[in-house]
């Protein structure tokens, strides 16, 4: 059932848990995703980000989507950190439900005036809209933020934002980092900083570069990758913790965009595949483990963010 991040949102605020938003970028990826949250009886959040589109095609992913929306559970199809407004503009146009403006390293009333004019387009066609404050540090697709180009978001700031672009959720910056490689420790979230957030700004908050980057799903791959050679790729790589993840959702997140996650499931299905099947030239094959392990890694997701038994 397509819908909008709005009442998805609303619902995971009212219910006190968190929607998990899975950026796709091919079928398996999606049918991993979908077919989970339908046996999870699980609201969902399909997404792509604009990597995604320059890899797919706006079209094909839109098509895909609309497949996947026959699904008896409520799905939003969001465009994942919208830079370039006439991306935005034309996923808005194309049936996008939700949209993104990430204007998270601009200057502030830059940030305000082009949010604004999204949210001007998306009313009119009644999407979502997601914005950003406080800028998230790390590097993936084709978001890229510096370790100098990153802070926290202030609370205040948040909440005279909010006000001035009419925004219906809000990214925010606690301590979290795209990609695998979150941090050189284990990662602790400003919890505290939430909690003044969360008590000022009344849209649904916003959780980026939340993957967890299981030490078990890592040793998997490595295991097979180890045999061609190639298995130091995530060697030091650290995720978000499944606790602090619980901490976020009890003080006010209600999305958790999830990315890397699924990307080392995907690799680690297609390691094992090369290195432990001689003998298919099937692609369809190929991605069988692949899809499985992301479907046991959106299951793991769901459940953690309490949206299982939801929909």
């Amino acid at each position: 059932m397509l819908t909008t991040n709005k009442k998805i949102l609303a619902a995971a605020d009212k219910g006190g848990y968190a929607v998990g938003a899975f950026n796709v970028n091919n079928l398996e990826i999606i049918q991993a995703v979908i077919e989970t949250a339908v046996e999870e009886k699980s609201p969902v959040i399909i997404q792509t980000s604009e990597g995604a589109i320059e890899y797919a095609g706006m079209d094909y992913l839109l098509a895909m989507a609309k497949i996947a929306a026959k699904a008896p559970v409520p799905m939003s199809f969001h465009l994942d950190h919208g830079k370039d407004l006439k991306v935005i503009k034309r996923a808005i146009d194309a049936g996008y439900t939700s949209v993104m403006f990430d204007g998270s390293v601009l200057p502030y009333k830059e940030n305000v005036a082009k949010t604004k004019q999204v949210v001007a387009w998306a009313k009119k066609k009644g999407v979502s809209v997601e914005a950003e404050i406080g800028a998230i540090k790390g590097v993936e697709d084709l978001v890229s933020v510096s370790e100098k180009q990153a802070f926290f978001t202030d609370p205040d700031e948040a909440a005279r934002f909010t006000k001035a672009t009419g925004c219906d959720a809000l990214a925010i910056s606690i301590g979290t980092a795209h990609g695998a490689f979150k941090s050189k420790t284990t990662p602790e979230l400003d919890i505290s900083r939430l909690k003044k957030i969360d008590a000022l700004v009344k849209v649904p908050l916003v959780l980026h570069g939340a993957s967890g980057v299981s030490p078990a799903m890592v040793e998997r791959l490595k295991k097979h990758a180890d045999v061609l050679q190639d298995g130091n790729r995530l060697s030091g790589a650290v995720g978000i913790p499944d606790e602090q993840i619980k901490a976020a959702i009890r003080n006010g997140i209600r999305k958790i965009n999830i990315d890397s996650d699924l990307r080392l499931a995907f690799t680690a299905g297609v390691r094992e595949t090369v290195v432990e099947d001689h003998k298919t030239i099937d692609p369809r094959k190929w991605l069988a483990l692949s899809k499985s392990l992301m479907k046991e890694t959106v299951r793991g997701k769901m459940r953690l963010f309490g949206s299982s038994g939801k929909a």
